[in-house]
């Protein structure tokens, strides 16, 4: 398939800038594959659509504050980084942007010092290495400083990441440090709407994908066979498995929250559906036609054109359904992406 199969036309007034008020207020755009059907509502009617006995699989990653501000130590030249993974040596993935690129074994203060930074490799597409000096460790340096990583379509005139993104770009069920991401569709979410959820018999379980920047890369490829996705951390607990295949087995549906949990998903699924706990990396790229294994339906949010996100929603619900209800979400003026609005698909 050509990557051009997946464009489509979407008004930048429709680029969701904000959450709104309340994390569960979005609208909801339902598809029924089996019907054939797509329904308009809100999120909060999600519990209408699913039967007690289907459980939700949640995504428990935590999004790290991972965009730091610095300085070069030779010139006091601006540099913004963007800290990606902690690698088995200690150094440091990161992005890095400056208006004059520092040179491998430069340094680099971060925030408001003196922590530093050397650049060990500089890479491909502002990809770099750094070996980083920080006395009470890097995360906690974050914590303080660092800014949520929030997509580079979310634009506010020149202003930065506000206050609210640190508490609203993230799950209310997150709780594995590790994600410079959030799982969108999870968003919407909260403590009230699980809890009515489990009332009516919808179990739920959870796993980790540490969503890294290699979600979000643009497809550069003329063919869409040809881009290689970057590899991400996951983990599917013992516990999560057993309550995911015994609810299959006892006839429930399987509910992924959002793509990451697709992917984590058909990752540790065998050929039956099973799935298997472990760890890992995945580097699985879901793109039409593609056989799921476990995954029966999918709540997601609404994703940027020719992006793997919407070639694997169209793997899940057939291209042609997929885009002809983006059209539809066009014209009724949904919000678009992370802050969005979401689609449910049965």
């Amino acid at each position: 398939m050509n990557t051009s199969d997946f464009e489509y036309e979407l008004p930048s007034s429709l680029i969701a800038q904000r959450p709104l008020r309340g994390r569960s207020d979005s609208r909801m755009l339902v598809m029924d594959r089996g019907l054939g059907t797509v329904e308009h509502g809100g999120f909060l009617e999600l519990g209408r659509y699913l039967r007690g006995g289907d459980i939700l699989v949640l995504n428990d990653t935590r999004v790290i504050p991972a965009r730091l501000w610095g300085t070069k130590a030779a010139t006091g030249g601006r540099v913004e980084l963007l800290f990606l993974e902690r690698r088995e040596d200690g150094d440091w993935d990161a992005l890095l942007r400056a208006p004059r690129r520092p040179r491998v074994g430069e340094e680099v203060i971060l925030g408001a010092g003196p922590s530093r930074a050397v650049l060990v490799e500089d890479g491909e597409r502002g990809r770099c290495r750094l070996r980083v000096e920080c006395g009470d460790g890097l995360e906690r340096l974050l914590e303080r400083e660092g800014e949520a990583p929030l997509p580079p379509y979310i634009r506010r005139d020149g202003e930065g990441p506000a206050a609210e993104d640190r508490e609203r770009y993230q799950t209310v069920y997150a709780s594995s440090p590790g994600a410079v991401a959030a799982p969108t569709a999870g968003l919407h979410f909260t403590a009230d709407v699980l809890d009515d959820l489990a009332a009516r018999g919808i179990e739920t379980a959870r796993l980790t994908l540490h969503v890294g920047i290699g979600t979000f890369r643009p497809v550069s490829t003329t063919r869409v066979e040809d881009h290689q996705m970057e590899a991400e951390r996951y983990h599917v607990s013992p516990s999560a498995a057993d309550r995911i295949n015994q609810a299959r087995a006892a006839g429930g549906r399987i509910v992924a929250v959002g793509s990451t949990c697709v992917r984590t998903l058909e990752t540790a699924a065998d050929p039956s559906g099973i799935i298997r706990p472990g760890k890992g990396r995945t580097d699985l790229f879901i793109v039409p036609p593609y056989h799921f294994r476990a995954v029966d339906a999918l709540l997601t949010n609404f994703h940027l054109p020719c992006s793997t996100l919407l070639m694997m929603v169209c793997a899940f619900a057939g291209r042609d359904p997929v885009m002809a209800s983006y059209q539809d979400a066009v014209h009724r003026q949904y919000r678009f992406f992370s802050y969005g609005d979401c689609m449910l698909i049965l």
